[in-house]
């Protein structure tokens, strides 16, 4: 199912929702359509009369929601591709999976300063070694992301057209994985870290994002929770 990328009346990037429920949003007089997808949504009516409303991509909505954004950013195996840009950070080829740089076995935590993206060789090579024993270098240091626009890229999800209204909320954009993929934009590598199961390493994407999708769009929720009463186009029986 396509989705949309939900902007706070600010601006603010605030969470990706199912396509239909930013129709709602948008029918409500909730939100607002900033990006078309270029297509359109068709619905049968009473009386064989039904309608058509422009596909959102991007969604503002026209009051201020107050989310709480104190707690982190979810450690996801896609956010930790999305901070590393999709490379090994040991030797810069594509990763594959994911690496404790202090092994858990030697005391290291699974935290965001100590879990990067690794290509299948290095992770190989290194198994539960240091760095200092190896005399290898990291290409950057493990650090957290910080930024609304991360909220979005946990979500492992995201559009061509979405890249303007993250500008400036955290995210170098140019370091992202992207990868073309069907008619609605781009969308991660489906790499073996895009799958929701617990590895080796001990990372899970599936809590992690139902956690984070909880806490982010429950105030969206409720706001598309009316009745829908608005004016459409009318199309011919």
């Amino acid at each position: 199912m396509p989705h949309s990328l939900v902007l706070n009346a600010s601006y603010e990037p605030l969470c990706v929702v199912p396509q239909r429920r930013a129709v709602v949003l948008v029918l409500n007089h909730k939100a607002v359509t900033l990006e078309g997808t270029g297509t359109s949504l068709h619905a049968a009516g009473v009386h064989g009369v039904g309608w058509e409303l422009p596909a959102p991509a991007v969604v503002k909505l026209t009051r201020y929601v107050r989310v709480p954004l104190r707690r982190g950013v979810p450690l996801t195996r896609r956010a930790i591709f999305a901070r590393d840009g999709g490379r090994c950070v040991y030797c810069d080829a594509p990763a594959t999976s994911v690496d404790h740089v202090i092994p858990r076995s030697r005391g290291g935590q699974h935290a965001w300063d100590n879990v990067v993206s690794s290509c299948r060789r290095c992770n190989h090579v290194k198994a539960d070694r240091p760095l200092g024993d190896l005399g290898w270098r990291m290409k950057r240091p493990p650090v957290q992301p910080n930024g609304s626009a991360w909220r979005i890229l946990s979500s492992g999800r995201t559009d061509q057209r979405w890249l303007p209204y993250l500008r400036g909320y955290g995210v170098d954009l140019e370091l992202l994985p992207f990868e073309p993929k069907g008619p609605d934009g781009l969308s991660f590598s489906e790499l073996p870290f895009s799958h929701a199961h617990k590895g080796q390493d001990g990372l899970s994407v599936s809590e992690a994002e139902e956690h984070l999708a909880t806490t982010v769009t429950a105030a969206v929720r409720q706001a598309a929770s009316t009745p829908v009463v608005t004016q459409i186009t009318p199309l011919a029986a």
